[in-house]
């Protein structure tokens, strides 16, 4: 919940200050946040012993994870297509 509140309250900070130069400029400090958040958390995952020698175990399972979300969202979209989309005929209309 207080993760939840933080970004709730980011929110609506960033919308009543939208006109405001500094935040304009925000975007590359961002991305500078985000590259170092990135490397601290490299970081600690490879001083975990107990993680980088799981990592085989933990790979497949992401990977298997990922191949099932790409193949479910595809299986979605053709659906909501055919049903939404197609005309009986077998063409679409543009």
């Amino acid at each position: 919940m207080l993760y939840l509140s933080i970004l709730i309250i980011g929110l609506l900070t960033g919308t009543f200050c939208r006109k405001i130069s500094l935040f304009k400029k925000l975007d590359t400090s961002i991305s500078a946040t985000i590259w170092t958040m990135l490397f601290v958390f490299g970081v600690s995952i490879g001083s975990n012993k107990e993680l980088v020698s799981n990592v085989g175990n933990i790979g497949l399972q992401a990977f298997i994870l990922a191949f099932c979300g790409v193949a479910g969202s595809v299986l979605a979209a053709s659906m909501a297509f055919s049903l939404f989309f197609k005309k009986k005929g077998g063409r679409h209309e543009k």
